[in-house]
């Protein structure tokens, strides 16, 4: 697992030690990236369910302006910590130790222009986050929600979004969604 472009190109990333933990591919991470393009120099973004924080470190790397990265699991925010000093994007980045429900709720007071979403495969846990990132209103005017699943994981949209588009990487399936326009 590495940094695939920006200041922290090449850098070596660790894991997070035993199965509790799957890292997105360098597959899928590079077509998130492609998906997000001009979205990122400048943008705020939460790495919610962050793992190993690779996607908001790629982020960083390639510009954006600050990332939130949450994760309940004390290994999984060791690992995050370290790989933030070793990419050099401490002081563009913060670590929220707490569940989704509870990270979202601390940070309604922000909005944020990428919000990545990659929980657990399989049940609830991504329908609940979605509904919960509606709720708490973080999502900035022109930003951009993608969730990371498992093709047989049934992605619910709320109300308040409209799914833009999904991709498919073998068992992977990348969910874009926005705002609900007037037009739609």
């Amino acid at each position: 697992m590495r940094v695939i472009s920006g200041s922290a190109r090449g850098k070596v990333l660790e894991s997070v030690p035993g199965m509790d933990t799957r890292p997105t591919t360098d597959r899928v991470k590079e077509s998130v990236y492609n998906i997000l393009q001009f979205r990122v120099m400048g943008a705020s973004m939460l790495d919610l369910f962050a793992g190993t924080g690779q996607m908001g470190i790629e982020a960083l790397s390639r510009g954006a302006s600050h990332a939130v990265f949450v994760d309940q699991a004390p290994q999984a925010i060791s690992v995050i910590r370290k790989n933030i000093a070793a990419a050099r994007v401490q002081p563009r980045a913060e670590i929220i130790q707490a569940g989704y429900r509870q990270a979202l709720e601390r940070l309604s007071e922000q909005k944020f222009d990428i919000i990545f979403l990659d929980p657990p495969y399989g049940g609830e846990l991504l329908n609940s986050a979605l509904k919960a990132v509606e709720l708490f209103d973080i999502l900035s005017v022109d930003g951009i929600i993608i969730c990371e699943s498992s093709i047989g994981d049934k992605v619910i949209c709320p109300d308040g979004f409209a799914v833009r588009k999904t991709y498919q990487y073998g068992t992977i399936r990348l969910t874009t969604m926005e705002w609900k326009k007037e037009t739609d």
